[in-house]
């Protein structure tokens, strides 16, 4: 672990970064957009629209962090359940994983609670309260399915659109316009976190734990089995093989330096042997 810290240690702050950027932008277009005090909410009458227009302000920032130059770094992971499934994937050391989850939580509920010292009476409005995501009228159970659902189709469509020869470039960009999706259609359910990091940030700050567990073991159960099942159907198109298989928010590794491809040392020696030769080949 502490290795792993004094040579990652750079990597580990784009993580917190990256979610404290996600719930700085959250805060400030709940509040934009929520607070009665505002004229936005008079404006748009509709809570649909309202919606509608957080969730294209939250796509538009998790585009923008996976396609930074910092987040090409970390993997912009910018979630706890989206490392375990890495993780289980062999995609990432468990030191790694770790550092990560702890900066995502860190980076999270820093940001909020700047809002909560900054402006208190804007985030602290009832309309508005921390941007918390608690379990709609149709109560516990159904919001847990549907944050599993969300989670299981996000990851699986990470995998599938990030191993695909043309589309993997574009993979952030479905990642977003996903997120609009849920956040206008499925927040009025289980208020759509499918983010633990995220969730945790504002309960802690607002001090609100409603169904908080549901927040945590949906997404991160729903993703581990998501990747297991891509994996399983990976190797089975691949005549056993996973090695090759990617995941990667924006479609490329870049230079990202956590990711690496796990595994025993004749199989990778031999992968790496083949990548070669395809490079010379052609």
């Amino acid at each position: 672990m502490i290795k792993a810290l004094q040579k990652n240690w750079r990597i580990y702050l784009i993580e917190a970064w990256a979610l404290g950027m996600f719930m700085v932008s959250a805060a400030l277009f709940t509040i934009l957009l929520e607070h009665p005090a505002l004229p936005l909410r008079s404006l748009i009458a509709s809570a649909f629209w309202r919606r509608f227009f957080i969730g294209l302000a939250m796509g538009l920032t998790a585009i923008f962090l996976i396609y930074s130059t910092w987040g090409k770094r970390s993997g912009a992971h910018m979630n706890p359940a989206v490392t375990l499934a890495f993780l289980q994937l062999d995609r990432i050391r468990p030191a790694d994983a770790a550092w990560y989850i702890l900066a995502q939580f860190a980076g999270g509920t820093i940001a909020v609670l700047l809002f909560k010292w900054l402006a208190f009476d804007l985030i602290a409005a009832p309309e508005v309260n921390f941007a918390v995501t608690v379990p709609g009228q149709s109560g516990i159970w159904p919001a847990l399915g549907l944050e599993m659902l969300l989670s299981f189709l996000l990851l699986g469509m990470v995998l599938v659109l990030s191993n695909h020869r043309t589309l993997a470039p574009y993979t952030g960009y479905f990642v977003g316009g996903l997120l609009v999706v849920y956040i206008t259609f499925e927040a009025p359910f289980s208020g759509m976190s499918i983010n633990p990091a995220r969730t945790f940030a504002s309960a802690f700050a607002a001090n609100m734990w409603t169904g908080w567990w549901l927040y945590f073991v949906g997404p991160a159960a729903a993703m581990s089995l998501s990747a297991f099942l891509y994996r399983r159907w990976y190797r089975w198109q691949h005549h056993g093989n996973c090695l090759s298989m990617d995941g990667h928010m924006s479609g490329e590794k870049h230079d990202n330096a956590t990711y690496e491809v796990l595994g025993p040392k004749h199989l990778l020696q031999a992968q790496s042997s083949k990548e070669k030769y395809h490079e010379s080949y052609y």
